[in-house]
């Protein structure tokens, strides 16, 4: 773990070099006050030279002055090394989330994702800057002090280092409760993020079940469970605060009555200017001591931090199981072969699925919710990997497993129930189908999609903002930016997943339109609801508890009076009782 974080100093060698040089100095220079306090009560003062006391002051506010630019170089370059490996981290992650399989984003939280994206990667950037400035200035400061101290007086100098271990014991004793309850915190913070991400992307729904009160009472538990959790944080913090900084102002204690006693007793020339060194060099050991006694708090908020980060670069990308052919054009013959699938390796949600499909022939799929209709299109671009001996799914006669994911679903366009559309403006949202899509062609696939006449009554036009989610949008319209953009990336098979079972009548008639414009020439999926709107399609499969339970064209599974035509009555009389009232 150590190795991996210090692979990301390397771009920045340069900086970090000059940024340690830079915090030797300050140290170093942070020793010239107790030498010259000692140096100046003990010859400049008795001697009455004002000339070399004025000198000596005159020194110190020079080398202040330049420890002052070294702290400016410090605070800058090395804030700016730290974010800058931040920064790269960041680009590291998103791109792994990238490349994540959907059984990722199925057991992980928006919220855990979005706190190790920005709150563990802050922590890790602030360590990655101050933490070797803190070791490098601290040690160097202590080590010093100690050595000087040990050459003013070898009585005092070893009674302070007796205290060190001391020390260090309080510190790791109480240290450890205080790293689980901040363990605790990142967790709960992660929750709290969850459950606010949640409630405003449900919003519209909240206000329309007027769920106010019921979604302020899940956040104040949440909330409330995170107060106790940082009361438990600050007890642990309190204990162990207080008492490592008893046992440092100890260190006071022991110099006033240990040196006094020896400055009456006049043990071994032990003069004032000695006992005077003596309190600025406590001073300034006891100080760094502290710094790395705060240090360790920021050390294990990034070091816990660090190794989320670690757990998502090191997820199991779905690329592993990435073919090597490109499939540069996809004819669109579509077969499965006796597949098998489940999430999780629980329940069955496909057992033993087979069906052929030839090039620009249409497929339809119906039947009950939960019935496994989506997970079958899910499985044709890999967006869930089939297990060994479980079955295959052939393209054009090769097994998809031999084809590269960006070749394989450049050829395949999805148009769902729910979709999704960028913040932005409506042109970037069509502009995703192909990003190098000219204006023109942008243009077209708007036509063809039948949204082109309301794009041009807006006053922005294609710069039209569309708010997150498409939330400027009705439901119609957001269907039609998403056909456009298919259009636009012109793939020869397409998926429609439920695509208009969330419109009215209205609104379907016009979209069932724009589909039946995409689905020409192409080899197409169609997921529905409704009947009447797959009347037309070579083959229908009913799907039921994961399996295929017939199949036919709509006339034959009519005839075969079996669940189709039970699906069909019955939607037929749903039908005519909405028609009658």
């Amino acid at each position: 773990m150590f190795k991996r974080f210090i692979a990301y100093y390397r771009p920045h060698k340069k900086i970090f070099v000059l940024d340690m040089l830079a915090a030797f100095l300050i140290a170093a220079i942070g020793m010239g006050y107790p030498i010259l306090t000692r140096y100046m009560l003990a010859n400049w003062i008795p001697d009455k030279n004002i000339q070399m006391i004025v000198i000596g002051g005159c020194s110190l506010l020079g080398i202040y002055i330049v420890r002052a630019l070294l702290r400016y170089f410090v605070q800058y370059y090395g804030h700016v090394m730290g974010v800058r490996m931040q920064a790269s981290m960041r680009s590291e992650l998103f791109a792994k989330l990238q490349k994540l399989p959907f059984t990722y984003y199925d057991n992980h939280d928006t919220g855990t994702i979005l706190s190790t994206m920005t709150n563990d990667l802050f922590d890790i950037s602030e360590v990655a800057h101050h933490g070797p400035e803190n070791i490098l200035i601290a040690g160097f400061t202590i080590v010093g002090s100690i050595v000087y101290l040990l050459t003013i007086n070898w009585i005092l100098g070893l009674v302070l280092l007796v205290i060190v271990p001391i020390l260090l014991f309080v510190t790791y004793h109480f240290r450890k409760q205080f790293i689980t309850n901040m363990r605790k915190t990142r967790q709960a913070t992660a929750e709290l993020n969850t459950r606010v991400a949640n409630s405003i992307s449900g919003i519209r729904v909240t206000k329309a079940f007027t769920n106010q009160d019921l979604e302020q009472k899940r956040f104040e538990e949440i909330n409330e469970e995170y107060v106790k959790i940082r009361t438990n944080v600050f007890g642990s913090m309190g204990k162990y605060f207080s008492i490592s900084q008893f046992v440092t102002d100890l260190f006071n204690v022991v110099v006033i009555l240990l040196g006094g006693t020896l400055l009456y007793l006049g043990f071994d020339r032990f003069q004032v200017a000695d006992y005077s060194a003596f309190v600025v060099s406590v001073s300034l050991f006891i100080t760094p001591v502290n710094q790395l006694i705060m240090f360790l708090e920021q050390l294990e908020s990034a070091s816990s931090g660090f190794e989320r980060f670690v757990s998502v670069v090191e997820e199991k990308e779905e690329t592993i199981e990435n073919g090597t052919k490109t499939l540069e054009t996809l004819e669109g013959d579509l077969e499965f072969s006796h597949v098998t699938f489940s999430y999780n390796d629980e329940k069955k949600v496909l057992d033993d699925v087979s069906f052929k499909l030839k090039k620009g022939q249409v497929l339809a799929f119906v039947g009950p919710s939960g019935g496994g209709k989506t997970s079958i299109c899910h499985l044709i671009p890999r967006f869930y990997f089939l297990k060994k001996d479980a079955g295959e799914i052939y393209l054009d006669g090769h097994n998809i497993n031999e084809y590269t994911l960006a070749s394989l679903r450049k050829n395949i366009g999805i148009v769902q129930q729910d979709v999704y559309l960028f913040a932005g403006t409506i042109k970037d949202n069509i502009r995703y189908g192909r990003p190098d899509a000219s204006d023109e062609e942008i243009k077209n696939a708007a036509i063809r999609a039948d949204i082109y006449d309301y794009i041009k009554t807006l006053p922005k036009g294609w710069d039209t903002d569309i708010g997150e989610r498409g939330s400027k949008l009705s439901g119609g319209q957001k269907q039609r930016i998403a056909i456009a953009r298919i259009f636009l990336k012109n793939p020869p098979l397409l998926i429609l997943d439920e695509a208009t079972s969330a419109l009215d009548n209205a609104t379907e008639v016009i979209i069932q339109r724009a589909l039946t414009e995409l689905a020409k020439d192409r080899t197409c999926i169609i997921v529905a609801h409704r009947l009447s709107t797959i009347k037309q399609a070579d083959l229908i499969a009913v799907v039921d508890e994961g399996k295929i339970v017939e199949m036919g064209t709509h006339d034959e599974l009519l005839k075969k009076g079996g669940f189709y035509t039970i699906l069909h009555n019955l939607q037929f009389r749903l039908d005519k009782h909405r028609i009658v009232n």
